[in-house]
């Protein structure tokens, strides 16, 4: 594998969509080039010990709208395909995917092209926790590539670096015969200004999930590593989106969530220290099940918990993409909150309790492929939820 690992320091995030459509157009004023530089990194993964991916080539255009066989296409120079472990890309370490010479200009569309599977040789695969490797269908990828809509502008002897941020928590998708499918969630994420937001859990607490947020949706999500450190990066300066909430989510424990943390640029806003890490208190854990019909939805089910009248999305699912089933394993415990005040750690203490955020409560939210959402009441404070289904 030829890949270089390194330590993002100064980007801007930015979500995106797959999209099929979007603006088009560049700077057609502008004369000379800049350098576009590609990296990659990745959100936390939920089941799985590693999802590999080979990526063959990254394209470019200026117009949203542009077809595989158009005109306006540049190539992202790979020595050779790239096979990536997604999983060892946290907390802040990227793969170097090559650059390449780009005229200046505002650039729309990215194209994300993988290898194909051959044989028994897997390009892409994944394998689940204690288990064996599998391959992972990869539809349209080796072909037209995932396309993503996200500009970014070349100005004139500069270096662009471009972030794809690969969640493969949330791309993961089962198939009824117990195979795997990617339904790709990416961002891209250009050089400008950015800052990050790191901590500590407590050891014990190892391995847990931790997302930054805004208005209830996931913007970064990294790991705690084996010291319970965790590091969010990029994220945009809080003067442009607002300040993050940083929520923390581990079997058996109750979640964590420190609400109101700024991002300064080029600065990273430490919640806890190793010598003061977030400690969270043991949780029953229980399950809520159900279905979302019909499975051509290809729908993702989140599981959002409300506080003082704000959303926070504490885990998803993806409905399986022949049964439509899904499954959220959630705590049973009441969350504990605290809010930022720039000393570490900060103080959290069990969130207070009106219907909409007592222990066990939670909304799961189905949102269909084409943008639709349809959401129900979960109550897991005592016992495994299940028909919390839906219908498209």
């Amino acid at each position: 594998m030829n890949m270089i690992l390194k330590t993002l320091t100064c980007v801007l995030a930015f979500p995106l969509a797959l999209a099929g459509c979007g603006g088009g157009g560049g700077d057609g004023g502008s004369t000379g080039t800049g350098t576009l530089h590609v990296q990659m990194t990745d959100s936390p993964s939920c089941g799985f010990d590693h999802v590999y991916v080979t990526v063959s080539k990254v394209r470019v255009n200026t117009n949203a709208q542009a077809g595989d066989t158009d005109g306006g296409w540049t190539d992202v120079a790979l020595s050779s395909p790239q096979k990536i472990d997604l999983l060892s890309l946290t907390n802040g370490v990227l793969a170097d995917l090559g650059q390449t010479a780009l005229p200046v200009g505002q650039y729309q569309q990215v194209r994300l092209v993988l290898a194909q599977n051959q044989g028994n040789t897997l390009a892409n695969s994944i394998v689940p926790t204690g288990g064996s490797e599998q391959p992972l269908d990869t539809p349209s990828a080796t072909q037209s590539g995932y396309k993503i809509i996200r500009p970014f502008t070349v100005q004139p002897n500069t270096l662009v670096d471009l972030v794809l941020d690969f969640n493969a928590c949330k791309s993961i998708v089962q198939k009824g015969n117990g195979s795997y499918s990617l339904k790709p969630v990416v961002t891209a994420t250009p050089t400008v200004v950015s800052g990050t937001i790191s901590g500590y859990v407590a050891p014990a607490e190892a391995g847990a999930a931790v997302y930054a947020e805004q208005n209830g949706h996931v913007i970064k999500g990294t790991v705690a590593d084996s010291n319970g450190q965790f590091v969010l990066t990029p994220l945009e300066q809080s003067s442009t989106n607002g300040n993050y909430d940083v929520v923390i989510v581990q079997n058996n424990v109750a979640t964590g969530i420190v609400r109101s943390v700024p991002v300064v640029v080029n600065t990273s806003t430490v919640v806890a220290t190793v010598s003061a890490p977030i400690a969270l208190p043991a949780s029953v854990m229980h399950v809520a099940t159900g279905t979302v019909l019909p499975v051509s939805a290809q729908a993702i089910v989140r599981a959002l918990q409300s506080i003082s009248g704000l959303n926070y999305e504490i885990t998803s699912a993806n409905a399986n993409l022949d049964t439509g089933n899904y499954a959220l394993n959630l705590p049973a415990a009441a969350p504990l909150t605290g809010t930022y005040a720039g000393s570490q750690p900060v103080a959290l203490a069990p969130a207070p309790a009106p219907a909409a955020s007592a222990a066990g409560q939670y909304t799961a939210e189905a949102d269909n492929v084409s943008g639709a959402t349809q959401s129900s009441a979960v109550n897991v404070s005592t016992t495994d939820q299940a028909n919390v289904n839906f219908s498209f």
